[in-house]
C-alpha cells in the first residue's frame, strides 16, 4: 500500500468490551431506535433510490480473503447529491415540514449536508440557507446552489477561536425566525441516515451472506449511529468499526475517556470529518454499538484515494476513502468468517485537489 510522500502512518485503535456512560450524556435525551430507522425508510425511498452495494474483488485479493468471504462497498457517491447526507436531510425535512411552515431552514455544513438539505428543501418547497467554510470544495458549493439553497461563508481556520460558524447560524435563526437543522446531532437525521444500513442488511440477507465486519467513517456520528442500529439489528455479532482521521479523532478520544470529548481544532484533508465533538444524540448509540475506533493518517487516505481510482474506477473525496484506507493499510483486524462492508460516504471532490492528493501518493 503506497503512502503520500513525507507522511507516516499513525494508527490508533481503541477496542472496548463495554463503555461506562456518564449520566449527563444520556439524561432526558431521546434515543433513536431501529423502529425510527424503519419509519424513515419510505420517506427516503420516496425521493431517492438506494445507493448501490457493490462487490469489490480487488480488495478481497489485497486482503487475501478466502474464496467464501467477500468485500462490499456501499457507495453513496451515487446519490443525487453525491453523499449519504441526502437521507438524513430528507427525513429531517419531512418530519419538520409543518413546524417550518413559511420560515426558512438554516444549517451549518462542510458541504455534503448542505447539498442534501438543499435537495430536501427543493422537494418540500422550503427556503434553505447554509453556513459553509469559504474553503469548501467548489463542487459542494455548486451542488448546494444547484438545488436552490443560499450560502453564507466563514473562515474555518479561525473558527475555533471566533466561533463564527455557530454565531452566524444563531443570527439567522434570530433575524429570520429560521428553523435550525443539525447535520448530524438530530434524531431524525440519524434515523434517515440509518436507512442505508437497512439497505445493506437487506441485500446481504437476500444474497444469503453473513457479515463479520462493518467499516464506516465516523465524526459527529450521524452516519455511523444510524447504520450501526440497522447493522446490529440484523447482524448482532458483526464488528462495527469507526474510522476517523488522526487529526480529528473525537470519537476515539471519547471512547478512551468514556464521555464526549470536544476537540479544540480538528485538522485533516477529510473535510467532512471535522466535527468538534460527537453529537449528544449519537453518543449513546455509538458507545453501545461501535466499540472500536481506528485513526488513519491523511497520507494513508491519499493512497487509498489513488487505489480506488486505479483499481476500482472511483474518484472519491478523502472522507469517503478513509474506511478503505484503514482496510488496505492493515489497521483493521479482518479475521472472521463473514463478509466485510466498507462505506464510501461521499465522492464530492474538485478535480484539481483530487489530482494533487493522488499524485502525492507514492
Amino acid at each position: 500500500m503506497r503512502q503520500c510522500n513525507g507522511s507516516r502512518m499513525l494508527a490508533q485503535a481503541v477496542d472496548f468490551i463495554g463503555v461506562a456512560f456518564r449520566r449527563n450524556d444520556l439524561a432526558d435525551d431521546p434515543v433513536v431506535t431501529i423502529e425510527d430507522v424503519r419509519q424513515a425508510r419510505p420517506i427516503v425511498w420516496q425521493h431517492a433510490s438506494p445507493a448501490p452495494l457493490v462487490r469489490c474483488v480487488a480488495m478481497e485479493q489485497v486482503l487475501n480473503l478466502p474464496e467464501y468471504r467477500r468485500v462490499w462497498i456501499k457507495d453513496y457517491g451515487w446519490t443525487p447529491v453525491g453523499s449519504f447526507k441526502l437521507m438524513g436531510a430528507l427525513a429531517w425535512m419531512h418530519r419538520h415540514q409543518e413546524k417550518i411552515g413559511n420560515r426558512p431552514v438554516v444549517a451549518h455544513s462542510s458541504g455534503n449536508f448542505a447539498s442534501g438539505l438543499a435537495f430536501a428543501g427543493k422537494r418540500y418547497r422550503k427556503r434553505v440557507i447554509i453556513v459553509m467554510p469559504q474553503s469548501a470544495p467548489r463542487i459542494k458549493f455548486e451542488r448546494t446552489r444547484f438545488f436552490g439553497a443560499e450560502i453564507r461563508t466563514y473562515d474555518i481556520e479561525t473558527d475555533h477561536q471566533t466561533g463564527a460558524r455557530d454565531r452566524m447560524v444563531r443570527d439567522l435563526v434570530d433575524e429570520l425566525g429560521a428553523v435550525q437543522a443539525s447535520p448530524y446531532d438530530d434524531i431524525d437525521v440519524i434515523a434517515g441516515n440509518g436507512v442505508g444500513g437497512i439497505e445493506i442488511a437487506q441485500q446481504l440477507k437476500q444474497d444469503q451472506r453473513e457479515l463479520s465486519h462493518f467499516v464506516c467513517p465516523i465524526s459527529g456520528g450521524g452516519l455511523m449511529a444510524g447504520h450501526a442500529l440497522a447493522v446490529a439489528d440484523v447482524f448482532p455479532s458483526a464488528a462495527i468499526i469507526g474510522i476517523e482521521p488522526t487529526g480529528a479523532d473525537d470519537y476515539r478520544r471519547s471512547l478512551l475517556q468514556h464521555k464526549r470529548v470536544r476537540l479544540e481544532k480538528p485538522m485533516s484533508i477529510c473535510d467532512g470529518l471535522l466535527s468538534y465533538d460527537v453529537g449528544k444524540h449519537n453518543w449513546p448509540i455509538l458507545a453501545r454499538l461501535v466499540r472500536t475506533s481506528v485513526a488513519v493518517d491523511d497520507g494513508v487516505t491519499c493512497s487509498a484515494m489513488r487505489w480506488l481510482y486505479e483499481q476500482v474506477g472511483l474518484r472519491t473525496e478523502p472522507s469517503g476513502a478513509i474506511g478503505v484506507a484503514a482496510l488496505l493499510s492493515g489497521q483493521v483486524d479482518t479475521a472472521g468468517q463473514g463478509d466485510i462492508v466498507v462505506v464510501i460516504s461521499g465522492r464530492n471532490i474538485d478535480e484539481d485537489r483530487f489530482r494533487v492528493w493522488i499524485d502525492q501518493a507514492s
